[in-house]
């Protein structure tokens, strides 16, 4: 199936959270925001790639075999229902529903006269001073649209000759998307307020119509690094020219002119099928400053991640994590379990401790009040070896990378920037320590997760904390791979793209292939593209091979088909935490021979070509149970899933719904957390009171 399509899809299935009246109101404009956001990503790259290829004049057909014409086409079909969609659920949900609450998302024309006085003076002060209105006349050509910018399009007339013009005013991003009213519950889109003064903007001319419209661009970095003496400044430039990028997408709010739309067409140099047209506010994302209003009613309950009772449970201060590691691997599975509690402190623990010698870890993307780069510099200014391998290329958070390499470089830290022609998106640190015996442990953490505090309070992802000697070898000629040179390929634990990755995965499931029907494979991944492996768990399902796919966002295989794939069943599960985390189950868990594995790399020709990524095992027998757990508890779910048929429609599981995995998974971290609760309640259950 196209893989277009197939993330379309998944944009549907984030929609039909927005619309689900069982979640909370605000977590639903949570999810429009969301889907605002991915459609944004969504033309910036995957569209601007298609146009790349028709300007191009690529006549090779994707792996469904559609040309990129055929490709577009078909995208513009799915998204005007998308939009569609979009429209009815906020002007007919949404809305009201936020209402009935408290909470208003209102006209300039519903205003009193109290509110438009307060929004004039929140104008005159804070919004007039930063816009820059232009005009379009011979004396002042087109001006230059920048990506995603909100902007208005008015017709101002001269009353004295009579002569009319058009004239651009661009709404800061910089400023609130949507303007609050005194009472922190009553919002009016900020561009209602822009055009309700035009008139100021423009003194003594006469104010015609006016559109707001959005404009969205090529935002794919070309980076063809390897011609790059420095690739910091390579990045950078490549930075610059994305603002100037090709035009991919035009929007307006509400029906324009056909005069308008055709010069805005033109001057953009785009076609026809690249507007859309909605009624709703343009750019939802900035829903999300309405999902901060504190209703806890109208949010999900509270959860706070629970710390591993070998991390010190409610007490976690209280623990050497160097010493609990000792006792043996732990597993971490977030946002069930705290991140700050273990990632962030094992790496805190490490910059202050005297014993530890040298930090080493990759940084993909982190968030802005990052604790784990604030403990780099600490332990670089302590006198300790650190290096960063800051991947200063991972999409729309170069130039936050590059901040963080700059203030890590200015500390002492060793920083690299990867390596030409590859992304590195492996998650990994290790820690060198010389213990009190004169001996040398490496201390190793990998997961499938970025070194973000923020978002792993939302996304599900699972790390593994060790001090288990092969893993720290490995890691030790990984990092000396991504900061010196290195041709090694095979290691003792990990798995490395784009050396072995994809051949070994193929070995797995040719393995489950010659057991026929004994075989067993459950996979669980963001994304499944790549065709080897697809053709590979086509192969499997024809031996007979019992294959489960749990697959979050894009799906190129196709299940169910007789003689092909009528062994291989395709679920997604898109809840109130996102699922990131990758598994990968080859055997019966019963058997000695089934391999548990976790990574970071998805079933994606970019992650097994083009990136850094690595696998691991997953051998304690304990870790390997709670692993298993996992993809059993995802497998159960069914309330917050949708199956792929063989058609490509992904549809609800009928019937009652009685199974939430991300729920259970909360009740185990408390479990697990509070060893005593879970005691009491199996003597509960085992005496009969369970009634």
């Amino acid at each position: 199936m196209n893989r277009e399509l197939s993330w379309l899809d998944f944009a549907a299935r984030v929609l039909d959270l927005a619309e689900d009246k069982t979640v909370p109101l605000l977590e639903r404009a949570k999810f429009l925001a969301i889907l605002s956001d991915g459609l944004d990503e969504f033309f910036q790259v995957r569209v601007a790639g298609l146009k790349d290829q028709l300007a191009a004049g690529v006549r090779s057909l994707s792996p469904d075999g559609r040309s990129a014409r055929e490709q577009l086409q078909a995208v513009r079909v799915k998204v005007l229902l998308i939009m569609e969609r979009v429209d009815q659920i906020y002007n007919e949900g949404l809305l009201p529903m936020l209402s009935d609450s408290g909470i208003r998302l209102m006209n300039w024309n519903e205003l009193s006269a109290d509110d438009r006085a307060y929004l004039v003076a929140v104008f005159e002060s804070t919004i007039f001073p930063v816009l820059t209105p232009l005009a379009v006349d011979p004396s002042h050509p087109f001006p230059y649209i920048s990506n995603l910018s909100l902007n208005l399009l008015a017709r101002v007339t001269d009353p004295v000759s009579g002569v009319s013009r058009f004239a651009r005013v661009k709404v800061p991003p910089i400023l609130p998307r949507f303007v609050s009213l005194p009472d922190g519950v009553r919002f009016i889109p900020l561009e209602q307020l822009i055009s309700a003064h035009l008139d100021t903007l423009f003194p003594e001319m006469e104010i015609g119509a006016h559109y707001v419209f959005r404009v969205s661009r090529n935002a794919d970095l070309t980076l063809e690094e390897e011609e790059a003496d420095d690739l910091l400044a390579f990045v950078e430039m490549e930075l610059r020219r994305r603002r100037f990028g090709r035009a991919v997408r035009l929007e307006f709010q509400g029906v324009p002119d056909p005069d308008v739309s055709a010069l805005l067409v033109k001057e953009l140099r785009l076609h026809p099928d690249d507007v859309y047209v909605l009624n709703s506010p343009l750019d939802l994302s900035g829903l999300w400053n309405v999902y901060e209003i504190m209703r806890p009613d109208l949010h999900d309950s509270d959860w706070v991640p629970v710390t591993p009772v070998a991390f010190g449970g409610s007490d976690p201060g209280s623990v050497n994590l160097f010493t609990a590691l000792r006792q043996g691997d732990v597993l971490l599975h977030h946002p069930y379990e705290s991140f700050s509690a273990t990632v962030e402190r094992f790496i805190e623990q490490a910059a202050a401790d005297p014993a530890v010698l040298a930090i080493k870890q990759t940084l993909y993307r982190t968030s802005g009040d990052s604790r784990i780069v604030a403990a780099l510099i600490k332990a670089a200014e302590a006198g300790k070896q650190v290096a960063a391998m800051v991947e200063v290329k991972a999409r729309f958070d170069e130039q936050a990378n590059i901040g963080w390499a700059r203030a890590l470089e200015e500390a002492g830290v060793h920083v690299v920037y990867g390596l030409a022609g590859l992304k590195t998106h492996l998650k990994a640190v290790l820690v060198v320590r010389r213990e009190e015996d004169g001996s040398t442990l490496r201390y190793c953490h990998l997961g499938t997760g970025n070194y973000n505090s923020k978002t792993a309070k939302s996304y599900e992802d699972i790390g593994l904390l060790t001090v288990n000697p092969d893993f720290g070898a490995d890691l030790s000629e990984v990092f000396n791979l991504l900061t010196g040179f290195s041709k090694r390929v095979e290691y003792k634990k990990l798995i490395l793209a784009p050396g072995r990755l994809r051949q070994r995965i193929l070995e797995f499931i040719s393995e489950q292939s010659d057991l026929g029907e004994t075989g067993r494979i459950v996979i669980k991944v963001n994304g499944l593209i790549d065709p080897e492996v697809i053709d590979a768990l086509y192969e499997a399902s024809c031996a007979g091979v019992k294959i489960d796919l749990i697959i979050r966002s894009i799906c190129c295989l196709r299940p169910g088909i007789p003689g092909l794939s009528e062994n291989i069943r395709v679920k997604s599960i898109v809840g109130r935490f996102l699922e990131h985390s990758r598994i990968f189950v080859f055997g019966n868990p019963d058997s000695g021979s089934c391999k548990v594995l976790v990574g970071s790399a998805d079933l994606m020709q970019r992650n097994l070509d083009r990136r850094i990524e690595a696998l691991f095992p997953i051998e304690d027998p304990q870790l390997r149970k709670r692993v298993i757990e996992i993809v059993d508890l995802d497998l159960e779910d069914d309330s917050s899933s949708w199956n792929l048929l063989e058609s490509g429609d992904w549809v609800k599981p009928a019937g009652l719904s009685l199974v939430r995995a991300q729920d259970r998974f909360q009740e185990l971290a408390l479990e697990r957390a509070m060893p005593i609760r879970r005691h009491a309640r199996r003597l509960w259950f085992r005496t009969g009171f369970a009634k």
